[in-house]
């Protein structure tokens, strides 16, 4: 089982060292074969020196800037069996590429695994609200996903993607700015296998996003895509903000 991680950045020169020194940490601790690939996407900041930096991370240059582009282009760099996508900003909790392993080695219809974000620069009163607000769609996936044979639960910077599966479904949609990108992931490739989003999986992550919108409205924002996405097949929000 070989697995790429893949990592978009677009000016993350000040969280991205963390970020791998998390992920090289991990991949030595599991003591699984894993390549790591930054994608520099269109950054005007030190992005690519801080990932040059590191031993085994190899950096492939994105000059359309945008989200999808950077997972189209990091999966395109790479030819594993697996392919993890995570933020810049995030770091790689102990045991998480041990779990990926384990879950996947045990159900070979398993296409693509996900977990929750745990922000580790949030309260722990906000990351209470940020839990609340995966039950809603948690518990709406336990149901659609059997009854429309289509899932649309995937937490976009903690997910897994087995390459035939998602090659088959057709790969990135680059039409999608931002907002529904992991919900279309988790719809069309549904049809290829099993969509599991597990409790067991955490990824850490800056709360950066929900500092400056607000949890309640992003959180809005996050849930009614993910509906839309599962009812219209595209995102309702067409337009995003960079934090940066």
């Amino acid at each position: 089982m070989t697995i790429s991680i893949v990592i978009p950045a677009y000016n993350e020169e000040r969280y991205l060292g963390a970020c791998l020194e998390s992920v090289l940490a991990e991949i030595a601790h599991a003591g699984v074969e894993a390549e790591v690939i930054v994608v520099n996407n269109a950054s005007t900041d030190k992005t690519k020196e801080v990932a040059q930096r590191y031993v085994g991370v190899r950096v492939v240059d994105e000059s359309r800037k945008g989200l999808v582009w950077a997972r189209k282009a990091g999966w395109d760099a790479t030819q594993s069996d697996f392919v993890a996508n995570i933020d810049a900003d995030a770091r790689m909790p102990k045991g998480w590429l041990t779990e990926v392993v384990h879950v996947f080695e045990r159900d070979a219809r398993l296409v693509a695994l996900s977990g929750p974000y745990v922000y580790y620069d949030l309260s722990w009163s906000q990351n209470l609200w940020v839990k609340l607000f995966y039950l809603p769609g948690y518990l709406f996936d336990m149901v659609a996903q059997p009854l429309t044979s289509r899932a649309t639960m995937l937490q976009g910077g903690n997910f897994i993607l087995k390459r035939a599966a998602w090659d088959k479904a057709g790969g990135f949609d680059t039409s999608i700015a931002f907002f529904g990108e992991d919900a279309d992931i988790a719809r069309r490739i549904s049809a290829q296998g099993r969509v599991r989003w597990t409790w067991s999986l955490p990824m850490l992550t800056s709360g950066r996003r929900l500092q400056k919108e607000g949890i309640i409205k992003t959180g809005y924002r996050y849930a009614i895509n993910l509906f839309w996405i599962h009812l219209t097949g595209t995102p309702h929000t067409k337009t995003y903000i960079d934090h940066r």
